[in-house]
């Protein structure tokens, strides 16, 4: 299981830019193998992870995620493309639904069959980024380019969707690279995730899918207390219809019940055990004391260097 971190701007920082910049290079000199960037309403994700692309080698750089409804599948394919030239071929586009809530209350867009909507958007977004060219009238969505799209330097990138629930998981093993999830726990990712969408890209003829794990991670002393802390943190991913789907499946009260917490020795085994499940990647969100964190990140070190092998 490859290793990575998601990074977000520091409240005390003097320049957001600058900052994710500087935790991308701890990332990478620990031996983590990537970094993931959110798309929130302050930070473009892949405007910045073109600078820190420029900036900081090696480590795969991802969106966890690009919301869809905003941008038109040929204008991310565009600015997808032109990232991966800037980074060397190095990012991974995640990309998602968001939520009704943003899309109708933020956006204005409807919201209105969203399944129907990522299969359209696949469906012009991926022969772009593969052929630099398509041609697709779908019900909701209309894209045909004029001219080949070709951008010097740039090779196709891994599109993964940020997919939970069974028609999401179906059409992204159809269709996709493979899912970034989050909040989803080891039971309902064993059970539901990785099943659903290896069949969906197996009966599709693609590759095996990646399965990106987003979990809150802290190696600690007082896991109740961070448990604590975590519900308060993260409460509102219990009230989003999608993951509070994903934590039902897992037979949880809320986010605090699967935020992987305890020692380096009983995280180390949690974590281990979802690369058995079916895990491919794994996602952190830095969490808890400074301490905690450095403890944290000197355990997912460890584990990177074992996934690296001698």
């Amino acid at each position: 299981m490859r290793i990575g971190m998601h990074a977000g701007v520091s409240r005390h920082a003097e320049n957001a830019v600058d900052d994710l910049v500087e935790q991308a290079r701890r990332v990478a000199e620990a031996g983590l193998h990537s970094l993931w960037l959110p798309q929130m309403f302050d930070v473009d994700a892949l405007t910045a992870i073109a600078v820190i692309g420029r900036e900081v080698p090696r480590i795969e750089l991802g969106t966890a995620v690009v919301p869809t409804y905003p941008r038109h599948p040929m204008v991310l394919a565009s600015q997808a493309l032109t990232t991966q030239a800037s980074t060397g071929n190095r990012l991974v586009l995640g990309i998602g639904l968001s939520h009704q809530m943003v899309i109708e209350g933020a956006f204005g867009y409807s919201f209105d069959r969203p399944a129907r909507h990522m299969r359209e958007y696949l469906s012009i977004l991926m022969p772009l980024i593969h052929h630099g060219k398509v041609s697709f009238e779908g019900e909701t969505m209309t894209a045909r380019t004029l001219a080949p799209v070709r951008l010097a330097g740039a090779e196709p990138c891994s599109v993964l969707v940020a997919a939970l629930g069974p028609a999401m998981l179906k059409l992204t093993g159809e269709m996709a690279d493979g899912t970034i999830t989050w909040m989803v726990g080891p039971k309902t990712l064993e059970n539901h995730i990785v099943p659903s969408i290896t069949e969906a890209a197996r009966a599709a003829g693609r590759d095996l899918p990646r399965v990106v794990v987003g979990l809150p991670v802290c190696v600690t002393d007082d896991p109740d207390h961070v448990r604590e802390a975590a519900a308060k943190t993260f409460v509102i991913y219990g009230q989003l219809p999608s993951y509070r789907a994903m934590l039902d499946k897992e037979g949880a009260d809320g986010p605090a019940d699967v935020v992987v917490a305890g020692d380096e020795d009983a995280v180390a085994t949690q974590l281990r055990a979802m690369a058995e499940m079916g895990a491919t990647d794994l996602a952190v969100p830095p969490f808890g004391s400074p301490e905690e964190r450095r403890r944290t990140l000197d355990l997912l070190s460890s584990l990177a260097k074992e996934h690296d092998g001698p």
